[in-house]
């Protein structure tokens, strides 16, 4: 199979930390855009780029590019991508997508009209005019519609890259380990970097600080949905495990040190970072922000409640003064309240803007003084 075009999303404000990574995993020709890296490369690196890459959403395979104001533009794109060379005569190939500032805005339309292309493509690859079965494994075929440019993916990741496999659980306002990973090394965190986070809530900053300083893979624990693809040799996901596997190195100076008002959140972080493997590395407590005490020689990373209802932004803001008072530098943090600066009482050394899920948030850099 030649070269294959691949592309990934990622959060906004991570695409530089995506970029590394994936020229890290062997990707050529790379460019970037808003949300996305774009790359080229072949079967071998699209199982190391869905085992390997940290802040990628999912991998996708690009199909076709291509201007379509018109259904029968739609179509005729779709028609000419060469799903063949990955989607078998019985796999099944569901469409979903959206539009965004487009003559073609209907996404049910849309949606039937590819289906319908993709299908003809299949009959007339596979020579046959009857029913495709589609019994096999599921290829996701994935529209975006933007100003009329069309984009067409089928994506090799099933679930979402952020689910690494070792939260069963999360508390009520968790951060995604793709934006925690793409902190973490917007932090400069290294393998004998000590990390402190005083929200840890889940514990993904700390399991996902842990497993970076001991070059565990992000997706070494899970499967994908690529691996059940006839078009994909199993040798290929050996091979890449294999290597992800003879990197880890636990024997590492990392330490973590998290704490919580809640006893749960406490309990949960434990119980994921076992489930994680790194356990053993961190050292979790019930703590209210009050009362935390600096530990020598940490990075804190934290996501502290934002509060989106006045008397919930209220008790957050009391929350800011009192963590402007006990926190130590240097300090990363993660807030959706554009006035954190003020009720921290100190100005970041630099901020980041960032998206925690769909709210707009800075990451703010407080270095050490």
């Amino acid at each position: 199979m030649s070269s294959i075009r691949f592309s990934a999303p990622c959060h906004f404000g991570l695409e530089k930390v995506l970029r590394f990574e994936v020229t890290r995993i062997g990707g050529e020709d790379i460019s970037v855009s808003d949300g996305r890296v774009n790359w080229s490369g072949d079967l071998s690196t699209l199982a190391r780029a869905n085992i390997g890459l940290s802040v990628a959403e999912r991998v996708q395979i690009v199909l076709a590019e291509y201007k379509a104001s018109t259904f029968e533009e739609l179509f005729e794109g779709m028609y000419n991508a060469p799903l063949e060379q990955f989607i078998g005569r019985e796999d099944a190939f569901p469409v979903k997508g959206h539009s965004v500032n487009s003559q073609l805005s209907s996404i049910p339309a849309c949606q039937k009209i590819l289906k319908k292309a993709a299908v003809k493509r299949l009959q007339r690859a596979y020579q046959t005019e009857g029913f495709l079965p589609e019994t096999g494994s599921v290829h996701q075929l994935q529209f975006t519609i933007l100003k009329n440019q069309v984009c067409l993916y089928l994506d090799t990741s099933g679930e979402g890259l952020h689910k690494r496999g070792y939260r069963r659980n999360a508390n009520l306002a968790p951060i995604r380990e793709t934006l925690a990973a793409g902190i973490l090394d917007l932090g400069r965190m290294r393998s004998n970097t000590k990390i402190c986070d005083p929200f840890c809530g889940s514990g993904t900053f700390l399991i996902e600080a842990a497993r970076r300083a001991c070059k565990i893979a992000p997706g070494l624990d899970r499967r994908f949905q690529a691996e059940q693809w006839d078009s994909i040799p199993a040798q290929v996901w050996r091979d890449a495990r294999a290597e992800a596997l003879d990197r880890v190195d636990k024997n590492v100076a990392f330490e973590g040190f998290g704490s919580d008002c809640d006893p749960a959140a406490v309990r949960l972080t434990m119980e994921n970072a076992k489930k994680a493997g790194v356990a053993e590395l961190l050292h979790v407590e019930v703590r209210d922000i009050a009362d935390f005490k600096p530990i020598p020689d940490t990075v804190v990373f934290c996501n502290p409640p934002y509060g989106e209802r006045m008397l919930e932004q209220n008790d957050a803001r009391k929350v800011y003064r009192t963590m402007g008072k006990v926190l130590s530098e240097p300090a990363y943090i993660i807030c959706g309240d554009s006035e954190f600066e003020q009720y921290y009482g100190k100005k970041a050394d630099k901020r980041r803007k960032l998206y925690n899920g769909m709210i707009s948030c800075q990451l703010y850099c407080y270095y050490e003084s």
